[in-house]
């Protein structure tokens, strides 16, 4: 029982799904090369029209169908127009489809003639004569000139008179060049022209010719020895441009160093020094500052800075002589006299103006040395290239004043230290310094440099 056997109603057939109808099949279709799936699918593949032309593959290997030319190599005659002897010669050539090339030969262009200029009788007498050629010898040069297309080698060997080459070159440019001035209607309008630009130097083609014979010439041991010179040369050269530029020195960096050297020193000193200089006739700043003139200035002022010292250093000392002299006589009788150990005592200066305490009492009767590498610098002389500490400068020369330093001058070098690179810095940071007694009984003594082996600096002995 169902719904319609309940309701009353007449139950119908329907035909079941198998009895339903088949469908005609559909015949394949082959989806096209480079349509992708979706959009085939939206058009049904039905009417599709061609993205593209298509051409069979096999058209593409196919050659286009090209005539073949038919090349031969044939002995035929030729003409030339830079003869006019209507010589007939042949050579080979290259014949396409049995066709000769035709017109003028190939290297013909090349056969260019040179524009000798000529002369009249009045242009020579007025513009051309020459006291060591005649009139014959400068018409026989134009002509074989013109003859020769200025093939001087060949001229000077058909010429009838012994000229050399030079010779006959300085004629004919001198003449060529005078003839193109004359004919001018002004100089500007030939100014341009190479005859008139530059001039023919017969003395200079001689030497030049010398000088390539005497090279030609030269064995194997002077070309190196010539190269060697060259080499050097050309060092020195780079080297004098890698410094020009730091040859002279600022009037602030002048200052700044005479400052550095004078800075132990009072405002007095320093007054004292720059009068020194005025009655030695020396400026008181070079006028023009290289760094050698620098540094003799420098040098300069530091000595007489040392003699002003030492000058004052001498003064006190004969005023305490003189003070201890003068208290003798005028002690009591039942004083005891001074001793010889007493009145004979060092001298220690004050050493206050020298930017330092009072210099330790020492006997300047001794003689004694310091030396070794101090790893400072007094001027920038000591150095190679510019800079250095001022500083450092000033502690030393006050360490030397405060000491009475002397110094023993290094021979043969100038500098003890290197950095040892390629373009190596290098600096005087090894001295040697005496006692001033040392200086007065051995004044002979000097220092000597030794070769550097494995350290950085120089040995000295």
């Amino acid at each position: 029982m169902d719904a319609k056997d309940i309701l009353g109603l007449q139950k119908t057939s329907f035909p079941s799904a198998q009895e339903k109808k088949p469908r005609a099949p559909k015949e394949p279709q082959r989806k096209p090369d480079g349509v992708s799936r979706e959009v085939y699918a939206l058009t049904g593949g039905v009417g599709m029209a061609p993205l593209m032309p298509t051409i069979e593959a096999s058209h593409l290997k196919r050659r286009p169908a090209v005539e073949k030319e038919k090349v031969a190599w044939q002995w035929l005659p030729f003409t030339s127009s830079a003869r006019t002897d209507n010589l007939q010669l042949y050579h080979w050539v290259r014949v396409v489809n049995n066709v000769p090339p035709t017109g003028d030969y190939d290297f013909a262009k090349y056969n260019t003639k040179v524009d000798v200029l000529k002369y009249t009788d009045e242009e020579y007498e007025k513009y051309l004569t020459e006291p060591t050629w005649s009139r014959e010898e400068t018409d026989q040069l134009f002509e074989l000139c013109q003859r020769f297309d200025l093939r001087f080698i060949v001229i000077a060997d058909r010429f009838p008179t012994a000229r050399s080459v030079e010779d006959l070159k300085s004629r004919y440019y001198s003449v060529t060049r005078a003839l193109l001035i004359a004919r001018a209607r002004s100089f500007d309008e030939v100014a341009g022209n190479p005859l008139v630009k530059e001039t023919f130097n017969a003395a200079h083609e001689t030497e030049r010719k010398r000088a390539l014979s005497a090279l030609f010439s030269q064995t194997k041991q002077q070309e190196r020895k010539d190269a060697e010179v060259l080499a050097e040369a050309k060092r020195i050269m780079e080297s004098r441009a890698a410094n020009k530029l730091k040859v002279y020195l600022r009037t602030h960096a002048l200052d700044q160093m005479v400052q550095a050297v004078t800075a132990s020193a009072g405002i007095r000193m320093i007054k004292r020094v720059d009068q020194t200089l005025q009655d030695l006739g020396v400026n008181l700043k070079p006028k023009v500052p290289t760094k050698a003139v620098c540094a003799e200035h420098l040098e300069l002022r530091n000595e007489i800075l040392t003699l002003l010292n030492i000058q004052k250093q001498l003064q006190n000392k004969e005023a305490e002589v003189l003070a201890n002299r003068e208290s003798s006589f005028t002690e009591a009788p039942t004083t005891p006299k001074r001793s010889n150990r007493d009145i004979d005592r060092p001298f220690v200066p004050d050493m206050a103006g020298f930017g330092g305490e009072r210099a330790v009492k020492r006997d300047h009767k001794r003689k004694w040395m310091i030396l070794g590498d101090f790893n400072l610098i007094r001027s920038p002389a000591d150095r190679s290239k510019p800079g250095g500490d001022a500083n450092n400068m000033l502690l030393l020369h006050s360490a030397i004043q405060a000491l009475d330093l002397v110094e023993i001058p290094l021979k043969s070098i100038s500098y003890t230290w290197s950095n040892m690179q390629d373009n190596p810095l290098l600096e005087k940071l090894d001295w040697i310094f005496t006692s001033a007694n040392w200086t007065i009984s051995l004044p002979d003594t000097i220092a000597l440099s030794m070769a550097r082996i494995t350290s950085d600096n120089n040995p000295m002995h």
